[in-house]
């Protein structure tokens, strides 16, 4: 038939545990994880949150006192966008000419002791398209990262669409979803956790209906990519706190627009690589009942602003005139300024 065409494509989730608070050693495996998904055929891989060098979990069930122990060793195994660490990635993903979603603990360049969530988004060519920061940390979350902002609130241009992202509880985020799916989004990376079972079980249905959820009103493919609690997790939890908890994962999604079906779906209890086959096409016709930023909508009675100023510890204001001027110029324009002042 005549006419645009849409690709077909493989994706993956890869559902793993880092080796807890090593960066170097992380970095390998996601290396390693990057280029097995790639030889299955993915051209799309999504990690888990935190997934460089491990989601801090000990904080849901430690004290704060313990959890605040233990910030240095996450601050010291975390990453610098970009860094030598990246550099790796970015080299993997483009001899596997594969896009790679990446959730690690990040820290700035030049200031120290803030860390974010962050998801990181690595084109084929292997150069960073961008990152997004968790907006609000979650729950014991807050103890350990700063919050993001809208300069991170974004989507990127692919061979294969639009691609976005968010993190774990930000799918219970009404209007950042909703700048998602305004702004195009069609391949949707969801970061999760790991869940250890059988006291967070019930996350696990969360992660699938909040998954589903996603993928139904944004008429978007999911890529939901949760953690693995490994045994070195476990061991690293105070053993006062670490009673009932087992090595476990909620299961990882590939889900489709077409009310949010099930493509593939890991199971629980491993470390594995899900794959799943998509095809964009799938997304169009799903829209001709919903399009809720078409014509699904009234953006004359209903609409969203978004603030994409980047939070600064300091801003410099300096007068126009000042900064423009140059040389003399610049001497001359200050005195009749000042001469004005006095005048005045």
């Amino acid at each position: 038939m005549p006419g645009d065409s849409y690709p077909k494509l493989r994706v993956a989730a890869v559902q793993a545990a880092p080796v807890y608070q090593n960066r170097d050693a992380t970095v390998e495996k996601s290396a390693h994880l990057i280029e097995e998904a790639a030889k299955g055929g993915a051209k799309i891989v999504g990690f888990s949150e935190g997934f460089l060098s491990g989601f801090p979990r000990n904080s849901t069930f430690e004290t704060p006192e313990i959890t605040r122990k233990k910030y240095l060793n996450l601050y010291k195994n975390s990453i610098e966008i970009p860094s030598k660490d990246t550099d790796i990635l970015c080299e993997v993903a483009r001899q596997n000419e594969t896009i790679v979603v990446m959730g690690l603990n990040e820290k700035e360049r030049g200031r120290i002791g803030t860390v974010y969530n962050t998801q990181l988004f690595i084109g084929s060519d292997g150069k960073i398209l961008g990152k997004h920061r968790k907006l609000v940390p979650t729950f014991t979350e807050k103890l350990i990262y700063g919050g993001g902002d809208g300069s991170t609130l974004n989507i990127f241009e692919t061979q294969y669409g639009k691609i976005g992202g968010l993190i774990c509880g930000e799918h219970n985020n009404p209007l950042a979803k909703f700048a998602l799916y305004a702004m195009g989004e069609v391949i949707h990376v969801a970061s999760w956790p790991p869940f250890p079972n059988p006291k967070m079980q019930m996350h696990g249905e969360y992660v699938k209906f909040a998954s589903r959820q996603y993928a139904l009103e944004g008429k978007s493919f999911v890529i939901a990519a949760t953690g693995f609690f490994s045994q070195e997790m476990l061991e690293d939890i105070t053993p006062a706190f670490r009673e009932g908890l087992t090595a476990s994962a909620a299961p990882s999604l590939i889900l489709g627009p077409q009310y949010g079906k099930v493509i593939a779906e890991a199971l629980g209890d491993r470390e594995m690589t899900l794959y799943g086959d998509i095809d964009l096409e799938e997304s169009i016709p799903t829209r001709v009942m919903h399009d809720i930023t078409g014509h699904y909508n009234r953006f004359d009675v209903l609409s969203l602003n978004i603030n994409r100023a980047k939070l600064e510890p300091m801003k410099e204001i300096y007068e126009p005139s000042v900064s423009e001027d140059k040389g003399a110029d610049s001497e001359s324009s200050q005195a009749n300024r000042v001469k004005k002042t006095l005048s005045s």
